[in-house]
């Protein structure tokens, strides 16, 4: 259930960002188009004072610049990229993955040596500590080593899992400067093409045009890589603490667990032997 409301939250808020996308992609096109074009669909005459050139703005310098195909991807790797980021901002997290309330009440089963209860407890619950304590307890029978062994395998499992999710983030933060590389190939071709094109010198705006394409799509990358790689960072040091305490936490409950079920086995041997002394003795 917890990990259905995130995804719900998780996709309300893709949701809201592709929207605000879109609607700055729609003013910037409407910006883009020159005011005597618009007046002459209108059906107008065009107005008397010179349109304001789109560089003065940089705003539409940027739009403009970045183009459709490269505006596309950007905004759709972004999208992902900040999805991704608030899942597992809600995933890792050490009450997600040590519950206090879990702990507790395996803690008060285990001391009144209700071991059934508590596995039950543990297979109902899917945080990080109990799939962690369903393996070691499921091994127990067969000794605490064998139990721990059982245990690092499974904190193995998990935690592979959740760093195949923190990858993506490395892969963005590695495709952001590959496709601001991109960009930048494009301009430089385009403009050493109008400089063949050209019989005379070209014009200093028709090459500056290019190269604003290419450095723009090119700081886009960089500005999409940055943070991707940021939060790569921060979620592979946050998993590695998450494990370790959990780790340390389930070993400390199955030991506590191991050594209640040894006393409860114990319990009934001794009544026997003080029962069989008590009758030698009379005899």
């Amino acid at each position: 259930m917890r990990f259905l409301a995130g995804n719900c939250r998780v996709g309300l808020l893709s949701c809201l960002l592709v929207a605000l996308i879109v609607s700055f992609v729609t003013a910037s096109v409407v910006l883009t188009t020159p005011a005597t074009a618009r007046a002459q669909d209108d059906g107008n005459p065009p107005p008397d004072q010179p349109v304001v050139n789109k560089s003065t703005n940089p705003i539409v310098h940027f739009f403009v610049s970045i183009g459709i195909l490269f505006g596309l991807l950007f905004a759709a790797i972004s999208v992902g990229m900040v999805a991704l980021i608030i899942l597992l901002i809600l995933d890792l997290r050490l009450g997600e993955a040590v519950p206090t309330a879990f702990v507790d009440d395996f803690t008060n089963m285990v001391n009144k040596r209700q071991f059934k209860q508590a596995y039950d407890l543990c297979k109902g619950d899917s945080s990080f500590l109990a799939r962690v304590l369903t393996a070691g307890m499921g091994r127990l029978q067969y000794g605490i080593e064998d139990a721990r062994e059982a245990m690092m395998g499974m904190v193995e499992t998990v935690k592979s899992g959740k760093d195949s999710w923190i990858s993506y983030l490395a892969t963005i933060g590695t495709l952001g400067p590959l496709l601001g590389l991109v960009g930048t190939v494009s301009g430089m071709v385009g403009a050493f093409r109008k400089l063949g094109e050209s019989e005379n010198a070209p014009k200093a705006s028709d090459l500056a045009g290019e190269i604003s394409h290419a450095l723009v799509v090119t700081l886009v990358g960089v500005a999409v890589s940055v943070p991707a790689i940021f939060f790569y960072t921060f979620f592979k040091n946050r998993l590695n603490a998450i494990t370790t305490n959990t780790t340390n936490l389930a070993d400390d409950l199955l030991t506590q667990m191991y050594h209640n079920s040894r006393k409860t086995a114990a319990a009934p041997t001794m009544a026997a032997e003080k029962g069989s002394t008590g009758v030698q003795a009379r005899t």
